[in-house]
C-alpha cells in the first residue's frame, strides 16, 4: 500500500519590513535601511516575492553600497529579509530615467508604483480622492 500526501502550504503573513514598505510605496515615501552594512535610502518601485522570498526592486539614491553608487543613483534589488532599521521619511520621489529593460528581481508582483505595470501586479495603489471642503 502506497501512502501520498499533500503539503498545503499556508498562506504566511507579510513581514512587518514589508508591510512598511508597501505603506511607502502607497504613500510615496522615500525608505531608509541598512542593507549588507550600508545606510541606504530607496524609493521602492516593485514588491512582491521571488523563490518565496520577499524582495523589492528600488532606485537607490543615496547612500553607500558594496559596488558603490553611481551618480545621480541607479536600481538595485534587495531581499526584505537582509534590511534593518527601517523607516519612512517624506521627501521627493526618485525612479531614476525611463527603465526600458525587464525587471528579474521579483518574480511574482505583488505592488508596482507604476499605474501601467507590464507585471500584472495583486494589488493596485489607491491614492484618497481630494475631498471637497465642507461648507
Amino acid at each position: 500500500m502506497v501512502l501520498s500526501c499533500c503539503i498545503v502550504q499556508k498562506a504566511s503573513m507579510p513581514s512587518s519590513t514589508y508591510q512598511l514598505i508597501m505603506q511607502a510605496m502607497s504613500t510615496r515615501r522615500q525608505v531608509l535601511c541598512m542593507y549588507g552594512g550600508f545606510a541606504r535610502a530607496i524609493c521602492p518601485i516593485i514588491l512582491g516575492h521571488t523563490a518565496g522570498r520577499e524582495r523589492v526592486l528600488a532606485f537607490q539614491f543615496a547612500g553607500g553600497a558594496s559596488s558603490g553608487l553611481q551618480a545621480g543613483g541607479q536600481w538595485k534589488c534587495f531581499d526584505v529579509a537582509g534590511m534593518s532599521e527601517v523607516e519612512l521619511r517624506d521627501g521627493r520621489w526618485h525612479s531614476g530615467r525611463s527603465h526600458r529593460q525587464p525587471q528579474y528581481c521579483v518574480a511574482e508582483v505583488e505592488l508596482d508604483v507604476n499605474p501601467d505595470s507590464p507585471y500584472d501586479p495583486k494589488r493596485s495603489i489607491t491614492t484618497p480622492r481630494s475631498r471637497k471642503p465642507r461648507r
